[in-house]
């Protein structure tokens, strides 16, 4: 189907050469596939960002939060990359370019809302009594470790607690441990530390 809208600014058109933005459909094309170069490389340091923020104010819920963000990453990724295949087929890309820029700056929002949750929270810390389970680490340029302890909250079995080498190698498993928390800006708890009982 041969596209209706230019692919450069979406205006509607019925010749080559668009009245709105005056490029032709091949200068259209390469001013998008420019644009969507140029965006990818925002929104992948949003992901980094994202992933550095996480660290420095650790949710709780920082597992379940680093896969949304995953699976957000590939599905933009993925709509990247069927934007640009329709673009090379010179389909119509509106909508599709749409829902892409608007992802973009998701990164960015969630990295932002996780720093200034731990950053700007004036709330008590409270200490937690847990008792480690087991413990996990993923090697690698950003490594994670994790402490598994038992859950002081409801409906909660356990709680992945994230620690520096330091404390992942200090505790072992049937160590008791106090863990720092805060209740977030936001509502987010995270994680200031984790001492031994």
């Amino acid at each position: 189907m041969q596209m209706t809208r230019c692919m450069n600014c979406g205006a509607e058109r019925d010749e080559d050469k668009c009245d709105v933005c005056g490029l032709t459909s091949t200068a259209a094309e390469f001013s998008l596939r420019s644009k969507l170069l140029n965006r990818t490389a925002i929104f992948l340091l949003g992901a980094v960002t994202f992933v550095v923020a996480s660290g420095r104010y650790p949710a709780l819920e920082l597992d379940g939060i680093l896969i949304f963000i995953g699976v957000v990453f590939f599905i933009t990724l993925g709509i990247a990359i069927w934007l640009e295949r329709r673009a090379v087929a010179h389909q119509d890309v509106d909508i599709l370019k749409r829902l892409y820029y608007g992802l973009i700056p998701l990164p960015w929002l969630l990295a932002g809302l996780l720093f200034m949750n731990g950053m700007l929270d004036a709330s008590k810390m409270h200490s937690e009594q847990a008792r480690v389970i087991s413990k996990f680490s993923m090697p690698g340029p950003m490594a994670s470790r994790r402490l598994i302890v038992t859950s002081w909250r409801e409906g909660h079995h356990l709680e992945r607690i994230p620690v520096d080498r330091v404390d992942f190698d200090r505790f072992t498993k049937g160590d008791l441990v106090d863990v720092q928390v805060k209740d977030g800006l936001v509502s987010i708890p995270w994680v200031t530390g984790v001492s031994m009982r």
